[in-house]
């Protein structure tokens, strides 16, 4: 097994996977265990807990379960569960990294780094970068702030951990209140990597506060985010303007600073990194610095990655109506209870939001993409109307709330605006595959400027040549044109894309019998029919049917459709 001194940034496998180990089957722990291994293995931390704790029950002196049950807490952010389970393991005399990293992180919390040092020196080991950082901070919090500079010195010696190194010695520095030497480090020539995160900006920023420097902070904050800051971001710059003396908030202490040390372990992973490896380090971070919503929000975000939306809706609602954060909180609770099916909980919230905060375009947009997901285009289209009112209609990034709203009235069948709305959309952003797509398709089957719906789904394609639904778009204009030949390619080629497409798979129908191979073109019938049977909403199971009974030809009649353009010799 790798060691976690050996891989710095991540848990060795003890943490990564659950172990493939057996269990004793007496008193049913078999079946637990069996039952914990699938819940843990979906990353389904409630039940796996639930299941590890009663097999574990059933064989307690296994230490395989002690380590799995230890994991399955941690994941769920039960630290103070999952705490003594890592001591009765430690004290069997077996080595575990999370057991260590466990210890370590209680040890933090009760701020007894005298024991952590010694631990530490014991050869307990969180890992190099953990494990050097935590020194440093443990022996600030003893008072020791020499030796802790020279630890964080050492850190810094260490390839690839020298920004890890001076971001945490400028932190530790402006915690003890030298804010000249904190400032000196983000200022200076190595300070680039520091001032290029949010949090190292949000950092300096409150340094150069504390040394009376407002203006340079309000400069900071400028230029490193313009005018797209966040909440939190948008809250520190407006006091700053206001010429308010920023309090140095975002390290306060020793355990402050190891809460960082997991958060920086984890943003190194990465948010989209969504294995057990970087939820734990950021559930160590949220376990010693409960009320920093940096914290909560990338644990909210990692477990909405392993679709885990009831554990980070209940992350979201930690973050109260006063902090700045409040409101990406409950964009995002809304965005997991969307996720776990709630839909109509989550428009509730979304109108409340909306509601309070009605300039904001972003809520309304969201609020739109929810009920236009749902159908409820009528709403979908009042919401996007909000939003474009709080929008400057001249930015293009904008292109998309008017291709939404097309959409939603497309839907209405209220064409004139729809097509306004898709035209202003290729306005702000020319040439844009979907709408040209979605455009070029709708004037097909509108029968409608077909020539010139053909050159944009043409475009589309070009743009997009893989996506079946473009190829069907391609396909289906040549039939509309009564270029059947050509349209068989498409059709053929966007099939082999979508294969399971009721749609696609009709269209090809059609195509196949006007060129005459109608035998292949009943086959593409019948499965179109078994997939539309199946759900797909946008394929007419009856009219399918139809086609089966009496051909084409004679459903094109009875609809009082022209006829096909082309000799069928059958096949």
């Amino acid at each position: 097994m790798l060691k976690l001194r050996h891989v710095p940034l991540v848990l060795a496998a003890g943490l990564a996977l659950w172990s493939a180990s057996t269990v004793s089957a007496r008193e049913g722990g078999a079946g637990a265990y069996l039952a914990a291994r699938l819940a843990g293995a979906q990353s389904d931390y409630v039940v796996a807990s639930e299941y590890f704790a009663r097999a574990l029950a059933a064989d307690p002196e296994n230490t395989t379960l002690m380590e799995d049950a230890a994991i399955s807490e941690v994941g769920r952010g039960e630290i103070g569960n999952a705490l003594p389970i890592a001591q009765a393991y430690d004290k069997t005399g077996a080595k575990s990294q999370v057991a260590d990293l466990l210890i370590l992180t209680g040890l933090a919390q009760k701020d007894d780094f005298k024991t952590a040092i010694a631990e530490l020196d014991e050869g307990r080991s969180a890992g190099e970068l953990v494990d050097g950082l935590y020194r440093a901070w443990a022996l600030l919090g003893l008072g020791q702030m020499s030796e802790a500079t020279g630890a964080f010195d050492e850190v810094t010696k260490i390839n690839g951990l020298k920004s890890f190194g001076l971001y945490h010695k400028a932190l530790a520095l402006a915690s003890v209140g030298d804010f000249e030497g904190a400032d000196a480090i983000f200022s200076g020539p190595e300070g680039g990597p520091l001032r290029s995160t949010r949090r190292g900006v949000m950092a300096h920023a409150q340094i150069l506060s504390q040394l009376e420097r407002d203006p340079d902070a309000v400069k900071l904050i400028d230029e490193s985010f313009g005018s797209g800051g966040d909440p939190v971001i948008a809250a520190l710059r407006a006091e700053l303007e206001a010429g308010k003396t920023v309090p140095f908030t975002m390290v306060e202490g020793a355990r402050d600073g190891i809460a960082e040390v997991y958060y920086t372990v984890a943003s190194a992973l990465g948010s989209e990194n969504t294995d057990i490896n970087t939820l734990a380090y950021a559930r160590m971070a949220e376990y010693l610095a409960p009320d920093d919503a940096d914290t909560v929000l990338l644990v909210a975000s990692i477990l909405e990655g392993q679709g885990q939306h009831a554990l980070a809706s209940t992350e979201f609602d930690k973050i109260g109506r006063d902090n700045p954060a409040y409101l990406q909180a409950e964009l995002g609770r809304a965005g997991a209870l969307i996720e776990s099916g709630r839909v109509d909980a989550a428009i509730e919230a979304l109108q409340r939001v909306a509601k309070e905060n009605p300039a904001r375009a972003d809520i309304w947009n969201m609020l739109g993409d929810t009920y236009r997901r749902e159908e409820r285009f009528a709403e979908a289209a009042d919401a996007y109307d909000k939003a474009i009112a709080n929008i400057d209609t001249r930015t293009d990034i904008y292109w998309g709330l008017y291709f939404a709203r097309g959409i939603s009235n497309e839907r209405l069948k209220k064409w004139p605006e729809a097509e306004a709305d898709f035209r202003k959309a290729l306005e702000l952003q020319p040439d844009q595959p979907s709408v040209l797509n979605y455009l070029g398709y709708s004037y097909i089957e509108r029968k409608e400027k077909l020539d010139e719906a053909l050159k944009m789904i043409e475009k589309a394609v070009a743009e997009r040549p893989d996506d079946g639904a473009f190829v069907d778009s391609l396909g289906w204009g040549l039939y509309r044109l009564g270029r059947y030949e050509e349209a068989v390619t498409q059709m053929e080629r966007a099939v082999e894309l979508m294969p399971v497409d009721a749609v696609l798979n009709d269209h090809l129908g059609d195509v196949y019998w006007a060129v005459g191979r109608t035998r292949e073109a009943e086959f593409q019938w019948r499965r179109a029919l078994s997939f539309a049977e199946d759900g797909n909403a946008d394929a007419d199971p009856n009219r399918i049917r139809r086609k089966l009974e009496v051909g084409l030809d004679a459903v094109l009649a009875e609809e009082g459709a022209p006829p096909l353009a082309v000799s069928k010799n059958g096949n």
